[in-house]
């Protein structure tokens, strides 16, 4: 398998997850928002086959976005006098993985992949979590595979912040 960064001319036709949504962000938006420089996508091709997809954005979690204690175990991973009221992250926008490869383990080596490319990939902008919009059907993975619930607030959401602290990788 051989995970490819998404351009302009990648062939994305025959990707079912299951899910129209994500289906339709990597077959409608995908491209786009790599040309208005929002997201940039990740391919993993078997032979040629799409596997699987993601994209990463910049974020941040802010003050904003949590209840008073929850803010306080954020901030207190922070040294007195570096304590902001928001600290930068990657957002995980999408993430995927076609129905015909599901049950292999893919999702949770393709985390690790991502995990491991932004934790040794100095290119990226400084960031020190991870967030992801998770949807209620996917949270048991994304606990799985070290994402916290960032907030209370989103409960009654389809989706539910959550995040991973990079300082946790080995």
């Amino acid at each position: 398998m051989e995970l490819v960064r998404l351009t302009p001319d990648s062939n994305l036709s025959g990707f079912d997850c299951g899910d129209s949504d994500l289906n339709n962000f990597l077959v409608e938006d995908a491209k786009s928002f790599l040309d208005k420089r929002i997201a940039n996508s990740f391919i993993l091709l078997d032979e040629g086959r799409l596997v699987a997809y993601f994209c990463i954005l910049n974020d941040k979690i802010s003050r904003q976005e949590v209840t008073n204690s929850q803010w306080r175990t954020i901030k207190n991973k922070f040294p007195v006098g570096k304590q902001f009221s928001s600290y930068p992250a990657i957002k995980i926008g999408r993430f995927a993985v076609s129905v015909a490869y599901r049950r292999q383990n893919i999702g949770t080596k393709l985390m690790n992949i991502i995990k491991d490319m932004l934790n040794s990939d100095r290119n990226y902008s400084a960031f020190r979590f991870i967030t992801v919009d998770a949807y209620l059907s996917a949270m048991s993975f994304y606990q799985k595979n070290g994402f916290v619930e960032l907030t209370e607030k989103d409960r009654k959401d389809h989706t539910r912040l959550m995040f991973f602290d990079m300082m946790e990788l080995p």
